[in-house]
């Protein structure tokens, strides 16, 4: 079976059980952005992150493969995250495992999802691959 060619790996993670001091801070969290991409392999163009009251963190951190973004829930522990890269010299997937230790999640739901896949009609489809993870981490582990 050939490889099936993509334009896009686009990572869309569920974070729970994460540090809600972490997910309030939006200055810590652009810290973390910016790092994970720089694990990713990643060209960090822009970044913009912003605190609502009373509480959560929207942001985003704009890369040449494309984006890194985060709303947060603090009271609930809960965090949304988008990795999206297009190219082959990226690895968003070391960008997803950073962000998650570092917001010191316990539970990740982790889709995976190969977008811009070429149809023979030349228009586009993509294939979504899904997983949970159980994380273990030393909640008392400070950065």
């Amino acid at each position: 079976m050939a490889e099936i060619e993509t334009i896009g790996f686009h990572y869309v993670v569920e974070a729970a059980g994460c540090d809600p001091e972490i997910l309030g801070n939006a200055d810590k969290i652009r810290q973390i952005f910016l790092e994970a991409a720089k694990v990713g392999k990643m060209e960090v163009k822009a970044s913009y992150f912003f605190k609502f009251s009373p509480t959560g963190v929207s942001g985003m951190v704009i890369v040449a493969e494309s984006h890194i973004s985060i709303h947060t829930w603090p009271e609930k522990g809960y965090a949304a995250l988008d990795v999206y890269t297009c190219g082959t010299t990226a690895d968003p997937e070391k960008a997803v495992d950073y962000i998650l230790d570092k917001l010191r999640a316990q539970y990740a739901h982790v889709s995976e999802i190969k977008r811009g896949i070429e149809e023979e009609d030349e228009t586009f489809t993509h294939m979504i691959l899904t997983w949970e993870e159980k994380l273990e981490r030393k909640n008392s582990e400070k950065d």
